[in-house]
């Protein structure tokens, strides 16, 4: 595509501030925080927006460690660029996500830097604990993306893919309550709570063979008795249920249940349900921007071997964001055509190198160009909306 000058001006933008951009990653990857206690790299990007001339707000949808920082220019489209900074117990930044917020960082300040010209908004948000609870989930619910009109991000990967297909996931805590007998000289008097857990197991996989390819169900018993001569009376597990799509996911969870019940009625416990953290959406990948990304990617800023989409994919809470506004989630290589598998101290290790730097710079001005178009094309944005309600027989939340 060929540039035209307010698009060379947002380069030029993030090319100036690239400094300050890979020194914010580095300090994030650095000093990695878990969930809800990322005071540290929300104060840094907040800090560093406000001094590019944004507006910030924090504690953002009632958040401690969220944030958003604005920029305005009145009427016209709204574009959000969405940060992720939590990191991993024992293993720090080995997801990655002192990229995604950088990424972040650098589209908005190279959208930013035309605010003025073009009309319209752009927003960097911060979206605390992606590894845990999915905070974009609560501020979903709580209306904080109702107001944009696209969400943008970018997640460091084993090869660039401008399409995420994530599994939709629902987190369940089952518990079972029995009485406890000794186990040897009254087990009669007992009702085995231990049982029924292991009978739930077992449901599970006599039902695996029914269930789609696309499917998962998984958990760890966190509590399975106190001593093998006491009959247990409490065990406690948790799940993790995943599927390609929220509506088959819906229907898998309801004969999770049945297994659990029968478990329940085989044994005389008691048993128990809820949701401990929150319910991901699957991924929807909005094409028509997705695709805008990786072309800017590739013809301009020499990024080969853009694939559609991986063969396999974990769960995210951007999915619930995208549920409501079109969105982005291009998945960049920080490999370097090595194997790389997220989650392990290798991937921690490639999220701080010099590559891992040159992809946040490319990939924040493949965003920033996006945003732009955003604001300065309707066709493009009016394409977006109505690939979102075709997906969901509904329109954006902001339409």
């Amino acid at each position: 595509m060929e540039l035209v000058t307010r698009q060379t001006q947002i380069l030029q933008a993030i090319d100036n501030a690239s400094t300050n951009i890979i020194d914010a990653s580095h300090k994030i990857h650095e000093h990695p925080e878990l969930g809800y206690q990322e005071f540290f790299a929300s104060n840094l990007l907040t800090e560093i927006l406000q001094a590019y001339g944004f507006q910030v707000e924090k504690g953002f949808a009632g958040i401690e460690t969220a944030f958003c920082a604005r920029k305005s220019s009145g009427m016209g489209p709204r574009v959000a660029f969405l940060a992720e900074y939590d990191a991993l117990p024992g293993i720090g930044h080995g997801c990655g996500h002192n990229i995604i917020a950088t990424c972040a960082l650098s589209a908005g300040i190279g959208l930013g830097a035309v605010i003025q010209e073009t009309g319209g908004d752009v927003w960097v948000v911060g979206t605390p604990a992606e590894e845990t609870d999915g905070a974009k989930v609560t501020m979903v619910n709580r209306g904080a993306f109702d107001n944009i009109d696209a969400a943008l991000m970018a997640h460091p990967h084993e090869g660039n893919f401008y399409i995420t297909e994530s599994l939709a996931m629902d987190c369940i805590e089952i518990a079972f309550t029995g009485k406890t007998a000794h186990a040897a000289s009254a087990p009669w008097e007992g009702k085995n709570a231990l049982d029924a857990m292991i009978l739930t197991f077992t449901n599970i996989n006599a039902l695996r063979q029914q269930i789609q390819p696309d499917a998962r169900i998984h958990g760890v018993i966190l509590d399975g008795g106190k001593a093998p001569n006491i009959i247990p009376d409490y065990t406690m597990a948790h799940f993790y249920i995943r599927a390609k799509k929220r509506s088959y996911l819906n229907m898998l969870v309801e004969k999770f249940k049945a297994c659990v019940q029968a478990s329940a009625l085989a044994t005389g416990t008691q048993m128990s349900m809820r949701n401990y953290e929150n319910s991901f959406d699957d991924m929807l990948s909005n094409v028509t921007l997705s695709e805008r990304v990786r072309d800017y990617m590739v013809e301009n800023l020499g990024v080969q071997s853009f694939r559609r989409a991986p063969d396999s994919f974990g769960s995210v809470d951007m999915g619930n964001v995208s549920h409501v506004t079109p969105s982005v989630h291009i998945l960049i290589d920080i490999a370097q055509g090595k194997p790389l598998i997220s989650h392990t101290p290798e991937f921690q290790v490639a999220a701080g190198t010099p590559y891992a730097d040159q992809m946040i710079i490319k990939t924040g001005k493949a965003l920033a160009l996006t945003g732009y178009d955003i604001l300065t094309q309707p066709a493009l944005l009016e394409k977006a909306r109505e690939e979102f309600t075709a997906a969901l027989g509904k329109p954006p939340a902001r339409s």
